[in-house]
């Protein structure tokens, strides 16, 4: 399985939104300080994913959601 998923920083309340294989081992190098881009916003907390059978569909997915420049739409997205 593949996921498409939006991590929430506790320290800023800003998203990250990514895709990966394994969710649980990619959570855990954002919050351990691999990522780069996520380095200076630790801890994260997964708040939302959806799953795929192949890596593109997650990865549009991903697209698709980074494309909303709308915070509130994420937000939506998160409660639902």
């Amino acid at each position: 399985m593949f996921y498409m998923y939006i991590l929430k920083s506790e320290k800023t309340d800003s998203y990250y939104i990514g895709s990966s294989q394994d969710l649980d081992n990619r959570v855990e190098e954002h919050n351990s300080g691999k990522s780069v881009s996520t380095r200076g916003k630790r801890p994260w907390k997964l708040v939302y994913s959806e799953s795929y059978k192949t890596l593109s569909g997650a990865r549009k997915r991903e697209m698709e959601v980074k494309s909303w420049k709308i915070r509130k739409m994420i937000d939506y997205l998160i409660q639902k």
